[in-house]
């Protein structure tokens, strides 16, 4: 008796649809623009996008803005400005990247920086940054010293590209901490300028504009080791928008008399109360 091998029928294969009816958009349902899309945030707060860095000349200067971590509390304190002053002494050593102006704040920090190109960028903010979390766990004074991660993401670079850009730049960060308050508290009253910041060493100050000589500081206190800029646009480019008010308050939009970000001086405001007064004692 012979074996009757049974053949399986073949199956059919159908091609699927790779695109909907319109013929541009994919047809499954995963992907694609929505809410909740994209890489979770580290932390609370989402930093900075994962994509490629903006190319820049060595003419043009960055705003740098760094985070930490919640576990590391308030920076304006004595010990965290000792440690990320010691920070900017390590990466002083590097010419194709340089500071030229630092702002502490409590949860981040401000930096105008110029840099020869993405690669000395991305060194000299990483020296920075692991010299900075070295030293700003030691100054943590815990009995065992912490060891870890000390800035939350990625830093946040902005590509400064024009005069009027300059200008908005050096005020944010400089006076930055008026833009949070900090400028009320105690110990800060008798201070013009931000002391947990460079704004000593810088000569753009209106208050300044007359005289030969910079404010004097307390004989205790450390200045910031900077650089002084090479780039035109911070050296003088950003004076054709004028000079920077030490008690200007800065915003999103550019900080000038007359504009929405710029608190007048208490002492003009009393002067203009002044005079309002007196006119409508005398009827004029």
């Amino acid at each position: 008796m012979v074996a009757v091998k049974r053949v399986r029928a073949r199956r059919r294969h159908v091609q699927t649809e790779l695109l909907d009816a319109s013929g541009t958009k994919p047809r499954s349902r995963r992907g694609g623009k929505r809410r909740g899309a994209g890489r979770p945030p580290n932390g609370a707060r989402a930093g900075s996008p994962h994509k490629r860095r903006e190319t820049f000349k060595a003419s043009e200067p960055l705003h740098v803005v760094l985070r930490v971590m919640a576990v590391m509390g308030a920076l304006r304190k004595r010990e965290m400005y000792r440690a990320l002053r010691w920070a900017t002494v390590v990466i002083a050593k590097h010419e194709d990247v340089r500071i030229i102006h630092l702002s502490i704040q409590q949860t981040h920090v401000h930096l105008l920086v110029e840099a020869q190109n993405k690669r000395a960028l991305a060194r000299g903010m990483k020296a920075f940054q692991i010299s900075a979390a070295k030293l700003m766990n030691a100054a943590l004074g815990w009995e065992v010293r912490r060891r870890g991660k000390v800035f939350a993401d990625r830093y946040h670079a902005e590509v400064i590209r024009t005069p009027r850009q300059a200008r908005h730049a050096l005020a944010y960060v400089l006076n930055n901490w008026r833009k949070h308050r900090e400028d009320r508290g105690e110990s800060a009253r008798n201070w013009l300028v931000d002391p947990f910041s460079s704004g000593c060493s810088f000569t753009g100050w209106k208050q300044l504009e007359r005289r030969d000589f910079m404010w004097k500081v307390p004989a205790t206190y450390d200045p910031m080791i900077v650089w002084l800029p090479k780039t035109w646009l911070l050296q003088s480019g950003w004076r054709r928008y004028g000079l920077i008010d030490c008690r200007e308050v800065p915003s999103t939009r550019q900080a000038t008399p007359g504009s929405a970000g710029w608190s007048q001086p208490k002492e003009e405001q009393q002067q203009q109360q002044q005079q309002q007064q007196q006119r409508s004692t005398t009827g004029r």
